[in-house]
């Protein structure tokens, strides 16, 4: 896995156990910088701060895009991934979009259901398609 890879996958573990924890993910990011084991890499804090800048945004287009599935009813792991791939594809410019998708979509293979990847796949899809028309 490569070190952006990693760095997805960490930003995704601090994701989900801030939301389990129902903390801030800024805090539980801090604890992870503090103990540093394993380090956190800097696109790692970059993924969470972008995710807790923009997240009002995020679950507005989450929500409105995914047909038939609320934030609420999604799998914890999938609304998850779904921010951090939304903030990566439509504020990270220095990756490919299809990196971006196909990154989110792994991980969502590795850790949720068998429908996950394809949901993924197609919300992530359709950001890409509208990114030139979305106001951010």
């Amino acid at each position: 896995m490569s070190a952006r890879g990693k760095a997805r996958r960490r930003a995704l573990d601090v994701l989900f156990e801030a939301e389990a924890r129902r903390e801030s993910p800024l805090s539980v990011l801090a604890e992870r910088v503090e103990r540093s084991d394993p380090p956190v890499n800097e696109y790692t804090s970059k993924i969470v701060e972008g995710v807790v800048r923009h997240l009002e945004r995020v679950d507005e287009l989450i929500s409105t895009y995914s047909e038939g599935w609320t934030l609420e009813r999604m799998p914890a792991v999938d609304r998850n991934i779904l921010r951090a791939g939304t903030f990566e594809m439509l504020w990270s410019d220095d990756v490919p979009e299809g990196v971006v998708i196909s990154e989110w979509v792994h991980l969502a293979g590795e850790l949720s259901t068998d429908e996950s990847p394809q949901f993924v796949n197609g919300l992530l899809a359709r950001f890409k398609q509208l990114k030139p028309s979305l106001s951010l």
